[in-house]
């Protein structure tokens, strides 16, 4: 499984429209779960995040169908102009570390 994340910062007063830009991706079939997350700001060290994209997808090909989905470019027509930083990663689960090494 593909996990899919993506931080993005916002001006204050921008925020519920990016929020609801990003929220187009939920309507897009490919996910398995797709969430847009408003960060509560409890890390003492990092609170400079103020939404998140988290995705899980069967694999490589479903996240691509995902990205190349009309509803995709939409969201990001909508919020690119708004938000001010975009940090990506996506990770397979299978290979991911769960256990002291």
């Amino acid at each position: 499984m593909i996990r899919h994340i993506v931080f993005f910062t916002v001006q204050e007063e921008h925020l519920e429209e990016v929020r609801a830009g990003l929220s187009i991706l939920t309507g897009i079939p490919h996910a398995r779960l797709l969430e847009i997350g408003t960060n509560v700001k409890t890390d003492q060290l990092g609170t400079e995040i103020d939404l998140v994209v988290y995705g899980e997808f069967d694999d490589e090909a479903a996240l691509a169908a995902y990205k190349a989905h009309p509803d995709y470019q939409l969201s990001i027509e909508r919020v690119r102009p708004l938000r001010e930083k975009r940090i990506a990663a996506d990770y397979d689960s299978h290979a991911a570390v769960t256990r002291p090494l």
